[in-house]
């Protein structure tokens, strides 16, 4: 069997495919990934993926590229690099990152970044190819590598990674290199896009593509040159194009001859006068209209200019072409002058040569010097491109540059008639001729684009004798041809008659060099025209240049050619590097043939334009030093001072490109052995003349001159020593040391009156170390040192501050430092001292800063890293010993300096402040254990001592400061921390040997634990947020520095003894902060901490409350912040209580560390519901859980307040404006109506506490208003009116009086929506700690039905399992690791019975107190007990009420409270049975009183419930209720329920009056298509009728009038009439005392309409809903279930009334969910299986009956059918089949309506309903019961007698009770104690004594029992209450 075998070369590897793992050990790869191997066997290898090396594994290798690797630390710890180059390292790598952040963009949907990121990644992966094939060249290299770094650095920037410091392209490692040298090159590289580099090169390219024309036909010649209007001169030659009939390039596949650059522009040239002038010249006939001549002889003639300004291209696109207008001359005599009239708009002289024409060119204007375009734009050189030159030298000359160009131009020219009628048409043919007459081939050029020409034809101007050209041409004639050539000028008329032949009449020549070797002057010439017609004249060129050319050269006497009239008017121009037409330079340089005229030549070179002098630069040096050689006794000074003057012409900017040139001469030609002597001598004479000048100009110019005078010296001085073998040497050195002491003598004189010895000193100073190169060719590098440490500290120490000495002394200094001299270690030790001295001189000053940190920068760079010889060591030691302590206050004052307004100084403190840190961190990184010895020994006290530390400790966190650095200068900012904690570790021995026991000293202790806390707590150091690889590569370099100082807090922790009581409480937060950092070896460090200071708290103060309260802050804060996890919770409560459980105090310690880990659990919740985007339960829920824990358990009523605000605005954004207002009454409720002063505190202002309070009460009044909480707002409104009326401030107490009424108002006006409530538990581990397996109820949004809520929940809790049904869910759903939901509706169970139970209450009032201040709640769940009985399955149907009470009531601060106690009772079938045709007597009562006061907009609703009720009694529903309990069997088995089955048959007759009454009103409203049904109603009702055995019903019911809930006889209290018939008449019917046990109370209508959420779906229900009868089974009926949200709309027959508010099942859970939602676990029902009782609703509860009044109580004893007593719960809210559209009549305008009884009857039965309708179809009672909710079986109960209320008060309790005299928590305003204001009955209640009421049917409610339940005692025996103050409610 084979074995693994290490691999020796095989180390590194890329993935080539995709590789699964699926074989044992297998590891699974994937395309792309690097693997370092580690064995090898039989085909396989084992290893590793690099991002992922803990998970080793084998794979095949033949998936695997192999790579060349360098193995680190090999073995088993090795680490492998690849070997490949650096650049391809990194681009590797940072494409792997960009990779996964690129794939986030997308998610993110930044679409921008991430199509340029892609398209940039693609571009670094073709480079990236480019480079590996390693075809390239290396200048190409180069290029690709730059593109490659460019790319990378942007992709970084954008993508906010880290700045990469850069050497050549390759990446810098840190410790490689000088941390002030990183700190350059990051700073380089931080700014080189901020600062581009000015460029002062321009170039124009131009391409002319086309001339677009419509009268073209000929060829033409296109001129381009650059033209300056300012001074009317062309500034550069031209360029030439020929253009073929068709007006395109004649030669298209020559780019060169239709593209050029106009090279060497300068900035001055971009100037908006400054144009491009285009001239075209067609090539045919004389005039453009001839006819063709026979003899096809062509003319040069004028076509047409265009000119466009230079400056409009710096703003224009240059990739557009520009189309340029040609315009053609009125008269051809203005020609010449055409652009200049162009361009002044002269429009008389021009117009445009025709609408069409147009010359099609592209412009773009190119910057930087022409090497740099070589490279940029590489195709436009490779394809072609004429260079059209400047007409002069560039503003730079560049040596070497070889130039020979005459240009000239054909100005004008004067002619005679010569015996014509008219003036001729006069051609010149230009030629240039050598010394020999010959023509001159190729070198007439007319301009760039076309080659030279042997000859060169001008334009012909027709009949004109006095032309101008204004033609330009250029002679590029080699110098060699120049001496003895000319130009001939050839005159001929250009007949347009005669075969159109030429005839020559004169010439004219110049010749182009002078007899002494001068050129052509520049300027004008005016030539003399000689007569000639024969061209046989012109072929002896020696005959004609004997004659004079220019009548400027003719002699006094020659007055014959003086005065004719022919002129010819050029003007030349000579451009050249070797030719001159300088006299004096001339007679300088051939000094040898004149030698009397040395002394006058070399007194005017002075005056010689600098151009001329450096052509002949070499020539005249060579002039110079020749001059010196034979004649040094005469001539030394005038030849030093020309010297000079050359020397200094070269630091022109124009020439400095020309020291090269002379560096050059020096080295190579250079031969003045013995010029040393002289120039030595000279240079001292004028040393020595300094102090006592007058005029120091002249030398200051010799001391500029320093550094080229000692290179000629030292040249001329090493050519005598190889020449003579090193003679004179000592002579050399004492003139030498002569000279320099005469230097330092100069420089040793002090400014005392004379401010111009100051500034020679400066000028010397300034050009001094420019010498120590030329020195240290002659001298050792210890004398040359010598020379400069004498040199520098000869200068005065005594100058004052503001001298300007002192500023050139510093750059003297710098330029020392930066010398070749000083980087010799040999001579450092010399120069230190003396810098050491002048640089900490300035720092102490605070002057010169930025040179200050130059030159420290380049003093620390020198100092390598691993240097361990002593010289190194005594060096870094003189620096600490001399600028450390002034450093490190140069940063503190620098940095903590203010900074100035104006932006621009900004960068520039930030470099100072940067090169200083930068500066510091190199020297504490050279810093040994010997260096620290040293510096804490010099320290001769404590005290200075402990301001070093100070400052020290001070200055690291500056270093540690986020601004200190940019962003993504992560390199710096890690480099900067391990050295910080370097140093910290050195210097925290002194602190422990220096500031213990005794010597304590608090300051320095706190400021290292400060500093250590920042330094933890840094971002860059939390390598939780970087990405793996760069964690890696932290982790491998640095370690986690974080550990490292927490284990140093820890020790120095211990360390301090008793000393730390100091530090308690002062340090428990930052050390929190610490712990709090997610590392869990830090935690483990740090943790035991806070068990110290426990223990001394208790020693010190026998408790640990400041410990306590302090972590209890801090926690809040920082968690708040984002830090602190779960871990962290678990990790602090297991540390702490295994620390304390030997402690004496241990429970009171546990009880501290309990109360903080429960307050962690609740603020990691908050923090974690914050991280949410919108507003939702959960937040507001986690905020009241924290906001109550602060109240109850931690009493903290700052934190208290802050979250209540936090809560507050929470309800503000989600617009849950009722729960805001109860928030903000908490904060109001600690407030008193006082004086008090109370400070600024979160957005309050400093103000009085009665002030803040008034602003609370409006606030909340605000809110309740926006809430529609009037009634709450109302009371506030009282009490602020009274503060008001007490201070007599009646002008708000009349606003607060009017807002008051405003609210009454809005009650009555209008609508309110009554919210559906909702039952929620959330189960499982996996909630916050606030909603782990509690259960609350929830009061949902307007509108809102259960699937939308239960929709709602599922989204804050995306993943939640939605219970399927209402079972308690058992322990391992408690325990589970998942989320569980298990929600459905519940039902109210209001407690205000004093107000509902009043007939005469609108139900506008009434819907308030249904909804709000619930405590209780209930929902109902149908069950079979025992047999179910198949034929008749009411018979066993019992329900099951659950009631739920809350620990606050709804609304309050949340929309949903916990549930504190939960009761069951079952209700029996015969009970429910009761209940369900009660309702539906209710409901059906309800309707009909709708359509009689027109409330319906339509009758369907009401057709549809009739139709419901009387087709399901005819199939039979109310006969099963007789067969299950009118039997005889149920009578003997059941005696005690004889009272219910008296009652239910009394429903049941009760329900036929009703409908009866209900056909009746039908009848009269039903429209005339649905008579037909109306007519089946009826006769199915007489069959119902007869089912029942009814043949007329009972007496009392016979006898009933008909009465409403408002049914006294008042004047319209209410918008609907009191009573009405169907006919709709109506009579006033009074009520009276009954004296019987049994008061029978009529039913009523209620007048105005209740709304709820649920209202509004029901039109659309009842609409769709079908109105024809069917017959259901009860199976049937059991099975049909509602739709949640629409009440009906999932079938035909939807539930009853009760169905809709009963409660779920364990077999009908909440309604049916997306399957995404459900558990796989749950039984997913059906439809038909689905509860439906608890997802509506109960529309009323008519087993309610009134609270029985003690003795003496005078409130009113009427009850509502639609309000249970306490005790039973409380009616469902409602829903209707019309829209909501509230009436409201004034009580004046209202009166009753007499009663007319029903046509069908001769006394109406009352048919009476106090509920609204419910939504849904409408069955019949029977119908439903299977789904039906059932209220409480009741009995009959007495109700007192009396009907009126007296004026006086109610005296009832101060204070509702509520059930186990449990008092809540005052977050509701009806829960307040507060004195009973009295409240007389408005005269509107009363009723009139005399008037009594006819016998009236019973009323459901008062013939039940009120014995089956246990009541609240006296819980609601007054009416409203109306107190005076909030605090007292």
């Amino acid at each position: 069997m084979s074995m693994w075998i290490p691999t020796e070369h095989e180390k590194y590897g890329v993935v080539l495919a995709g590789f699964r793992g699926t074989v044992q050990h297998g590891l699974p790869l994937e395309i792309g990934d690097t693997v370092q191997i580690l064995e090898k066997c039989e085909g396989w290898y084992r290893g590793f993926v690099l991002k992922n090396p803990n998970a080793k594994g084998i794979f095949p290798c033949c998936y695997i590229h192999l790579k060349n690797a360098h193995i680190k630390n090999k073995g088993q710890f090795e680490t492998v690099v690849p070997s490949e180059d650096s650049v391809i390292t990194e681009m590797t790598s940072t494409l792997r990152d960009w990779g996964a952040m690129w794939k986030q963009l997308f998610v993110k949907n930044e679409g921008d970044l991430f199509n340029r990121l892609w398209h940039v990644m693609n571009e670094i992966l073709d480079l990236r190819r480019q480079v590996l094939v390693g075809h390239l060249t290396h200048d190409r290299m180069r290029d690709v590598k730059q593109h490659i770094t460019a790319r990378l650095d942007w992709g970084n920037e954008q993508l906010g990674l880290d700045l990469v410091p850069r050497r050549e392209f390759s990446m810098v490692d840190p410790d490689d290199i000088s941390v002030t040298e990183l700190y350059r090159l990051m700073e380089h590289r931080h700014r080189k896009k901020e600062t581009p580099a000015p460029v002062s090169t321009h170039h124009l390219f131009v391409h002319l593509k086309s001339l677009m024309s419509s009268n073209l036909g000929e060829e033409l010649e296109v001129f381009f040159f650059i033209y300056d209007s300012r001074e009317n001169r062309p500034l550069s030659e031209r360029f030439f194009v020929k253009l073929n009939k068709n007006g395109l390039p004649k030669f298209p596949e020559k780019t060169e001859r239709q593209c050029t650059l106009f090279v060497d522009l300068g900035s001055s040239d971009l100037r908006k006068d400054v144009y491009i002038v285009v001239h075209i010249i067609r090539i045919g006939r004389m005039g453009a209209g001839e006819k063709k001549n026979l003899c096809n002889v062509q003319y040069r003639r004028p076509f047409g200019c265009a000119v466009v300004s230079i400056a409009d291209l710096l703003t224009a696109d240059s990739k557009d072409d520009h189309l340029l207008k040609v315009y053609a001359c009125n008269t051809e005599s203005d020609w010449s002058q055409i652009h200049d009239n162009i361009i002044k708009k002269v429009n008389s002289r021009y117009n445009l040569s025709g609408s069409n024409t147009g010359l099609a060119v592209a412009l773009q204007l190119l910057h930087g010097d022409i090497e740099q375009l070589r490279r940029e734009y590489m195709v436009l050189f490779t394809r072609g491109v004429s260079i059209t030159k400047k007409l002069g030298f560039s503003d730079v000359i560049m040596p070497g540059e070889m130039r020979n160009d005459l240009y000239m131009t054909l100005e004008k020219g004067e002619f005679e008639k010569g015996g014509k009628s008219v003036a001729r048409n006069v051609e010149i043919t230009i030629y240039a001729l050598d010394a020999d007459g010959q023509i001159l081939k190729g070198f007439v050029a007319v301009g760039s684009g076309e080659p030279g020409g042997d000859e060169y034809h001008t334009f012909v101007l027709y009949h004109n004798n006095s032309p101008r050209w204004a033609e330009q041409i250029k002679l590029p004639i080699p110098v060699d041809m120049f001496r003895g050539s000319h130009v001939r000028f050839e005159f001929r008329h250009c007949s347009t008659k005669d075969k159109g032949e030429k005839k020559l009449f004169g010439f004219s020549f110049v010749p182009l060099m002078q007899e002494d070797g001068r050129t052509l002057p520049d300027g004008t010439h005016e030539l003399i025209v000689h007569k000639c017609e024969e061209n046989a004249n012109l072929q002896d060129c020696s005959r004609y240049l004997k004659l004079p050319f220019s009548k400027s050269n003719l002699p006094g006497n020659n007055q014959t050619v003086k005065g004719t009239k022919e002129s010819l008017w050029i003007t030349s121009f000579l451009c050249s590097t070797k030719l001159t037409q300088n006299g004096d330079m001339l007679d300088l340089l051939k000094w040898r043939a004149h030698p009397e005229r040395i002394s006058d030549s070399l007194s005017k070179l002075k005056e010689i334009d600098g151009s001329e002098i450096v052509k002949f630069l070499q020539d005249t040096l060579d002039t110079l030093f020749g001059i010196l050689d034979e004649s040094s006794q005469r001539y030394a000074l005038k030849v030093f001072d020309c010297l000079v003057h050359i020397i200094n012409l070269l630091q022109d900017s124009k020439f400095q490109h020309f020291k090269p040139v002379m560096d050059t001469y020096i080295e190579s030609h250079f031969a003045g052995a013995l010029s040393y002597r002289d120039l030595i001598k000279v240079l001292k004479w004028y040393v020595d003349r300094i102090i006592d000048a007058d005029r120091q100009e002249h030398i200051q110019q010799v001391l500029k001159a320093t550094e080229y005078i000692f290179k000629y010296i030292v040249q001329s001085r090493r050519l005598f020593a190889l020449a003579t073998g090193g003679q004179n040497e000592e002579e050399f050195r004492c003139c030498m040391h002569e000279l320099f002491m005469s230097i330092r003598f100069f420089l040793s004189q002090e400014n005392k009156s004379m401010r111009p010895i100051t500034h020679t000193q400066a000028v010397f100073l300034q050009s001094f170390p420019a010498v120590y190169n030329e020195l240290l060719k002659l001298f050792t590098v210890r004398e040359v040192a010598t020379f400069v440490r004498e040199t520098l500290g000869s200068l005065p120490t005594a100058s004052q501050p503001d001298c300007p000495l002192e500023a050139v002394k510093l750059h003297c200094i710098a330029k020392t430092v930066d010398s070749q001299l000083y980087t010799n270690p040999d001579s450092r030790c010399v120069l230190l001292p003396v810098v050491l001295r002048l640089l900490q001189a300035h720092m102490q000053e605070q002057r010169d800063l930025v040179m200050c940190a130059h030159i420290l920068t380049c003093m620390l760079s020198l100092l390598k890293k691993d240097d361990t010889d002593s010289s190194s060591s005594e060096e870094v030691d003189l620096i600490v010993e001399s600028v450390l302590a002034v450093l490190l206050r140069t940063i503190l004052e620098v940095a903590n300096r203010p900074q100035p307004a104006g932006p621009t100084l900004r960068p520039q403190v930030q470099d100072v402040t940067g090169e200083f840190v930068s500066c510091l961190l190199a020297l504490l990184r050279h810093m040994k254990d010997k260096h620290y010895q040293q510096l804490l020994q010099r320290f001769t006290s404590k005290e200075d001592l402990r301001d070093f530390l100070l400052h020290i400790f001070t200055v690291f966190r500056i270093l540690i400061r986020p601004e200190m650095f940019p962003k993504d200068w992560t390199v710096m900012r890690l480099v900067t921390n391990n050295i910080i904690i370097t140093t910290v570790l050195y210097l925290s021995d002194a602190l422990r040997k220096n500031f213990l026991s005794e010597k304590f000293d608090y300051k320095v202790w706190d400021s290292y634990f400060c500093l250590s806390v920042i330094f933890i707590n840094q971002t860059c150091l939390q390598l939780e947020t970087f990405s793996a690889s760069k964690k890696k590569k932290i982790l491998e370099k640095y370690g986690d520095m974080r550990v490292m100082m927490g284990c140093e807090i820890f020790s120095m922790w211990q360390n301090l003894g008793e000393h730390k009581l100091n530090f308690i409480p002062a340090m428990i937060g930052p050390f929190l902060e610490v712990t709090l950092v997610p590392q869990p070896d830090l935690r483990n460090v740090m943790i035991p901490i806070f068990h110290d200071m426990m223990d001394w708290e208790q020693r010190r103060s026998g408790n640990f409350k400041q410990v306590e309260a302090k972590l209890i802050d801090k926690l809040d804060s920082l968690m708040s912040e984002g830090k602190g996890d779960e871990t962290y919770r678990e990790l602090f409560n297991s540390i702490l209580l295994k620390k304390i459980e030997r402690e004496t105090w241990r429970e009171s310690g546990i009880s501290l560390i309990a109360t903080v880990t429960r307050l962690m659990e609740r603020l990691l919740d908050y923090r974690d519901c914050m991280k949410l985007g919108e507003v939702d339960g959960k937040k507001i829920g986690c905020t009241v859980s924290l906001l109550n824990f602060y109240k109850t358990e931690l009493n903290k009523e700052e934190m208290y307040i802050r979250y209540i605000h936090k809560l507050y605005d929470l309800h503000l954004k989600a617009q849950n404006y009722t729960e805001a207002s109860y928030t903000l009454l908490l904060y109001d409720e600690l407030l008193e109506w006082s004086e008090r002063p109370l400070r600024e505190f979160l957005s309050y202002p400093m103000q009085s506490e009665w002030q803040r309070k008034e602003y609370l009460h409006l606030t909340i009044i605000q809110n309740f208003d926006r809430g529609k909480c009037w009634e709450n707002g109302i009371l506030l409104c009282r009490e602020l009116a009274d503060q008001y009326e007490s201070y007599y401030d009646y002008r708000n107490l009349s606003k607060m009086r009017m807002m008051e009424a405003s609210f009454y108002d809005k009650i009555m006006d209008q609508q309110r929506l009554e919210p559906e409530f909702f039952r929620v538990g959330f189960y499982g581990k996996k909630f916050p700690f606030f909603l782990r397996n509690k259960e609350f109820v929830c009061r949902g949004h307007d509108y809102e039905r259960l699937e939308a809520f239960q929709q709602r929940m599922l989204n804050e809790f995306p993943h939640a399992i939605a219970m399927q049904h209402a079972n308690q869910p058992d322990q391992t759903i408690y325990q589970a690791e998942a989320q569980y939901l298990q929600i459905y509706a519940v039902t109210p169970i209001p407690d205000s019975q004093d107000v509902l139970q009043r007939d005469g209450v609108p139900d506008n009032i009434k819907s308030f107190y249904k909804v709000n201040h619930i405590w209780r709640f209930r929902y109902d769940r149908p069950f079979h007990k025992g047999t179910k009985d198949k034929e008749n399955e009411f018979k066993s149907l019992w329900v099951e009420r659950t009631t739920l009470t809350l620990v606050q009531s709804l609304p309050g601060i949340s929309r949903w409270f916990e549930v504190e106690r939960r009761e069951l009772v079952e209700v029996s079938p015969l009970e429910n049975a009761i209940e369900v045709i009660e309702n539906k007597n209710l409901q059906l009562r309800t309707l009909i009183t709708q359509c009689q006061t027109r409330q319906m907009q339509n009758i369907n609703p009401l057709t549809m419930c009739l139709n419901g009720v009387i087709d399901a009694a005819v199939n039979g529903g109310l006969a099963r209720y007789q067969e299950a309990f009118f039997v005889k069997d149920y009578i003997m088995n059941h005696p005690e329920d004889g009272d219910k089955i008296g009652r239910l048959r009394e429903l049941m007759f009760e329900q036929a009056h009703i409908l009866e009454f209900g056909l009746t009103v039908h009848e009269k409203f039903v429209p005339q298509d649905m008579r037909p049904l109306h007519k089946k109603l009826v006769d199915q009702f007489h069959l119902m009728k007869s089912s029942l055995g009814i043949q007329e019903f009972p007496a009392y019911v016979r006898a009933s009038p008909i009465h409403f809930t408002n049914g006294s006889p008042r004047v319209g209290r209410n918008s609907a009439p009191n009573i009405m018939s169907p006919d709709g008449g109506a009579r006033v019917v009074s009520r009276r005392r009954s004296d019987t046990l049994q008061v029978h109370r009529p039913l009523s209508y209620p007048a105005v309409n209740r709304y709820s959420s649920s209202s509004l779906s029901s039109q659309a229900s009842n609409e769709v809903s079908n109105i024809t009868g069917h017959s259901e089974s009860s199976d049937e009926v059991f099975n049909m279930q509602p739709s949640p949200s629409t009440s009906s709309l999932s079938s035909n027959h939807s539930a009853s009334p009760n169905v809709s508010s009963s409660a779920p099942s364990s077999a009908r859970g909440s309604p049916q969910l997306s399957d995404k939602h459900k558990h796989p676990r749950e039984n997913c029902l059906s439809p038909r299986d689905r509860p439906c009782s608890a997802v509506y609703p109960n529309p009323m509860e008519p087993t309610q009956r009134p609270v029985p009044h003690p003795a003496g109580d005078s409130s009113l004893p009427r009850s509502d059918p639609n309000i249970s007593s306490p005790d039973k719960g409380s009616p469902a809210r409602t829903t209707r089949s019309q829209s909501p559209v509230s009436t409201s009549r004034s009580p004046q305008k209202t009166s009753v309506p007499p009663f007319t009884p029903s046509p069908t009857e001769c006394q109406s039965t009352g048919l009476v309903s106090n509920s609204p309708v419910l939504s849904g179809s409408y069955s019949s009672g029977i119908s439903s019961l299977s789904r039906c909710s059932v209220s409480e079986a009741s009995g009959t109960e007495n109700t007192p007698t009396d009907h009126v209320l007296p004026n006086s008060a109610s005296s009832g309790s101060d204070e509702l009770i509520r059930r186990e005299n449990k008092t809540p928590p005052p977050y509701s305003i009806h829960e307040r104690n507060n004195p009973r204001r009295q409240v007389p009955l408005p005269p509107s209640l009363s009723l009139p004594p005399n008037v009594d009421a006819p016998p009236i049917p019973p009323k459901p409610h008062q013939i039940r029992r009120q014995d089956t339940e246990p009541r609240r005692p006296e819980q609601f025996p007054r009416p409203r209450p109306i107190p005076r103050k909030v605090s007292q409610l």
